[in-house]
């Protein structure tokens, strides 16, 4: 779910100015999932631009603000969300910890870094979402620690139907700040692509699994 629309294309308009996503339906990129995509999404670059990761880490912490009463932790995924969730945790004066995607081979084999002071009212951070699976295994890391989970906020989501679908099924509420319908949008407004590039994005959305086999 999308927090607000304005804020999404705000967020988008950055994006692209930044080249954290780039658009090149031409020369697809290779996900690590395999699949091939006309879009490539790198939300670390924000990190170097102050009042973008400024504007992230606000917008943040106005949904936690707006959702609960009082937070417990942030819980950061490894690694593209433990900066930004740093950056909330350190604005709402709560603890903050990480979440690895698996737990260490050596030293004390943790999968959870810090110190769970509390185990309620935690918010998870990421910086993008796309099938959802390494970000939901972080949230089963987390309630097996016996961890309530209220939510987990994103700076961007692809909107895949069987994410939301793997989102509900594991009783997720995601929020983010931007998604690939509103980057569509801004990307139009700006001219940053084609009508020939805007149909093959559109058909990728359809069936990213397949595109481009």
């Amino acid at each position: 779910m999308i927090y607000n629309e304005d804020i999404a294309l705000k967020v988008a308009e950055f994006l692209l100015q930044i080249k954290a996503i780039k658009l090149d339906p031409a020369k697809p990129f290779t996900w690590a999932s395999g699949w091939m995509s006309p879009i490539y999404c790198d939300n670390r670059v924000t990190l170097s631009h102050p009042t973008i990761r400024n504007f992230i880490r606000q917008n943040f912490v106005d949904i936690i603000n707006s959702k609960m009463v009082n937070p417990g932790t942030i819980a950061g995924v490894a690694t593209g969300g433990i900066a930004h969730g740093v950056l909330v945790a350190q604005e709402l004066g709560v603890p903050f910890v990480y979440v690895r995607p698996e737990s260490k081979k050596h030293g004390l084999g943790n999968q959870i870094e810090g110190q769970l002071v509390t185990t309620t009212g935690i918010v998870v951070v990421e910086d993008l979402v796309s099938t959802g699976k390494s970000s939901l295994a972080a949230v089963d890391a987390l309630r097996a620690a016996d961890c309530e989970v209220r939510c987990m906020l994103a700076i961007f989501d692809y909107g895949f139907q069987q994410t939301e679908e793997l989102f509900i099924k594991n009783k997720v509420d995601l929020i983010t700040l931007c998604d690939y319908e509103n980057l569509i949008k801004k990307a139009i407004e700006l001219e940053y692509i084609s009508d020939s590039h805007l149909d093959k994005l559109l058909m990728w959305r359809e069936n990213p699994s397949k595109w481009g086999k």
